[in-house]
């Protein structure tokens, strides 16, 4: 499998658990009997908002900047997440970060990235506008260096980690994992399919945003119409080739969720475990919901609690009618 996606290293993944910094690491996993109850499944979960940047990103963004020169200057886009990753590791190595985000951008995300240090620009109506921008503003000066999620492979090496503490539960029959750039799939899949080979990798991505299944599905970078969800965090338009290659030989099956099968993620999440995820981090549970997925032992990553406020609001507004 490894000889399949050769800019991945399965040494980098062990590497980056000793390295990354603690906070981000050993993050708790556990099967809740209420939860399972509910959705009659008996699901593993690896909570991953429970860090400063109230997601998985801090991992690989850690990493990352392990090795990087603290002369430059990281530039990257961002939906508000990985944003938040790199600021927070470029806070604490003294290196300079700057964001470009959709003018849509969740304000408490991009309120985070702030506090964190990050020079944040507005630029673009989505995510993908966005990354347009911050590769313009990166290219043809030496020391901007466009940093980009889901192609780096550090990013992704770092991700892999959650998949080395989820084996330490046990054996999985199938593991299902949100899918945005693809990193926290593809490390985890490398990490998995290695030292479980029969261990199914499921990706999940919103039904309005669908470029990277049918991007799978097809074995090539195909550009999406459109990125209509309340999933921002999962909300892809133009793939990122490295990432659909590295699929093609990591990933067993992807399936959609729409926006309504999300919320009523959520609002599980938030009765039976009392935790608030943003739409992404509630995708894995929403497809364990919504469809028939092999496997007597799964698992799942929560990975972002960084919700929209007018979307908190209208989640329990209604939920109290």
């Amino acid at each position: 499998m490894t000889s399949m996606t050769t800019d991945l290293n399965l040494g980098n993944i062990e590497k980056a658990a000793r390295l990354i910094d603690p906070v981000f690491r050993d993050s708790p996993q556990f099967v809740d009997d209420q939860l399972c109850a509910a959705i009659g499944r008996n699901v593993l979960l690896k909570v991953e908002t429970a860090n400063p940047v109230r997601s998985f990103k801090g991992r690989g963004a850690d990493f990352l900047a392990h090795s990087f020169d603290p002369k430059q200057t990281m530039v990257c886009a961002s939906a508000g997440n990985f944003g938040q990753a790199l600021a927070y590791a470029g806070r604490r190595r003294g290196i300079p970060v700057q964001v470009f985000v959709p003018t849509d951008v969740n304000p408490l995300k991009l309120a985070r990235m702030r506090s964190f240090g990050a020079t944040v620009t507005l630029a673009g109506a989505d995510f993908d506008s966005a990354k347009e921008h911050a590769r313009q503003y990166a290219s043809g000066n030496a020391a901007y260096v466009f940093i980009e999620d889901g192609d780096d492979p550090a990013i992704t090496e770092g991700a892999g980690t959650i998949g080395i503490e989820l084996l330490k539960a046990g054996g999985i029959d199938t593991i299902v994992v949100p899918v945005g750039d693809g990193a926290l799939i593809a490390g985890v899949a490398l990490w998995v399919k290695d030292r479980s080979p029969k261990t199914r990798i499921i990706g999940v991505c919103p039904s309005g945003a669908p470029a990277m299944e049918r991007s799978w599905k097809a074995g090539r970078p195909l550009i999406g119409d459109q990125a209509e969800t309340i999933a921002d965090g999962i909300s892809v338009r133009v793939p990122v080739a490295k990432s659909v290659e590295r699929l093609k030989t990591l990933v067993d099956d992807m399936v959609l969720v729409d926006d309504a099968s999300l919320i009523e993620a959520m609002r599980l999440a938030a009765s039976t475990l009392g935790l608030l995820l943003e739409p992404s981090g509630a995708a894995g549970l929403a497809a364990i919901r919504t469809h028939s997925l092999p496997g007597d032992r799964l698992a799942t990553i929560l990975t972002g609690g960084n919700i929209h406020p007018d979307l908190m609001k209208s989640l329990f507004n209604s939920a109290a009618q």
